[in-house]
């Protein structure tokens, strides 16, 4: 466990990072710090591993006094990712993975087999072992960075905003990742973000700080949403904030419906459409976007790939029970994101299994409310 007991950082010229902060970060779980620019969340963190001192207070790690521990051995059993990945340019992604490992008193040899490994567990190819960082896309350097990290198996792993420098899709997979590795390993990870959406999908426990480093709230994410504690976290959480408490309801009271579907490259009539739309797919019957009956008449009567309509998002659904897999939050934003109003459905390999409609995730909102499965 790691322990602020009322920690205080200010600087010489006056200014307060942190004001006297009290919060204890549990063992196996990820910790989210999160809030606007200058509210001592990187501060926090970095005070963690010594990075930082505080000047007041005290911060505990399994019950000891961190400024009891050598700062270069304490960040040795402490993993630390940054953002744009913070690797050693003159060095390939084996021996950046291997150097912690090296510096534990592992030889050359033993080290870089365990990078190996750990590449392999944050999901690069061996391929890319032998490149330099620069030869990498800023995705892969954020998971050489996260191998890295975890080079000797440390217990506790810091995150200071290490997905703000990549684009939304890599941003979207490198979570996932992080929720996969976590699974795996059950570190106990502290988290920084300024991204309110970040923070509730990857946290057990969300920590959320005003300006002038107070803790304004801490609490887990279907809490924070439901109940924010004043009109500040209220404001930061969004006003949406109804919407993003639907990715913790599950959607398996969802019906799938059936959806009308024509192939690819064969040819297809008005009366295989389903109020005027149906899904155009391959061979394996995967989605590759909607046909319209507007545009199914400009085709000569034969489905082009290449001018459908964009199928909006996807989930997943359990084949054999019929009913999705993810959270109301999935279904809906599928069904409100396709053209034709209904989301499209799918099973493990892609195939689509059906539809669901906005009304039916609403129907399905409203029996978890009555079942009290709503926060009040």
């Amino acid at each position: 466990m790691i322990e602020f007991q009322a920690v205080t950082k200010q600087y010489p010229d006056g200014t307060v990072a942190v004001d006297n902060l009290d919060l204890a970060v549990e063992d196996g779980g990820i910790t989210v710090f999160v809030g606007p620019s200058g509210c001592g969340k990187t501060t926090s963190l970095r005070m963690i591993n010594r990075m930082i001192d505080p000047t007041g207070g005290r911060i505990l790690l399994d019950g000891k006094d961190i400024r009891e521990s050598d700062p270069p051995l304490l960040r040795r059993g402490i993993g630390y990712v940054i953002q744009h990945a913070g690797l050693f340019p003159h060095r390939t992604v084996l021996d950046n993975v291997a150097t912690v490992p090296l510096l534990t008193g592992q030889s050359r040899r033993a080290a870089r087999s365990r990078a190996g490994e750990l590449l392999e567990l944050v999901g690069l190819p061996a391929k890319l072992a032998k490149r330099y960082p620069a030869q990498l896309s800023g995705g892969q350097q954020q998971r050489v960075g996260v191998a890295r990290a975890l080079a000797a198996d440390p217990p506790v792993l810091l995150m200071d905003e290490p997905f703000s420098a990549v684009d939304p899709i890599v941003r979207d997979d490198l979570q996932q990742q992080l929720l996969r590795l976590q699974s795996e390993l059950d570190k106990t990870i502290v988290f920084v973000t300024h991204d309110i959406d970040e923070a509730i999908k990857l946290g057990d426990r969300v920590a959320v700080f005003r300006v002038g480093g107070r803790l304004a709230q801490y609490d887990d994410p279907s809490a924070l949403l439901a109940r924010p504690a004043d009109d500040f976290v209220s404001s930061f959480v969004g006003r949406d904030r109804g919407y993003r408490a639907l990715g913790f309801l599950d959607a398996g009271g969802v019906p799938v419906g059936p959806v009308a579907t024509v192939r690819a490259g064969e040819q297809a009539t008005a009366d295989q459409l389903d109020d005027g739309w149906a899904v155009a797919v391959d061979a394996e019957n995967r989605p590759l976007g909607w046909v319209s009956a507007e545009l199914l008449s400009t085709m000569d009567g034969s489905v082009n790939a290449d001018r459908l309509v964009s199928g909006g998002s996807l989930f997943e659904v359990d084949s054999s029970a019929g009913t999705t897999a993810g959270s109301l939050r999935n279904a809906l934003d599928a069904a409100l994101s396709s053209p034709s109003a209904v989301g499209i459905a799918i099973d493990g390999d892609g195939a689509v299994v059906g539809g669901v409609t906005a009304d039916t995730v609403l129907a399905a909102l409203a029996d978890a409310r009555r079942a009290g499965e709503v926060p009040a």
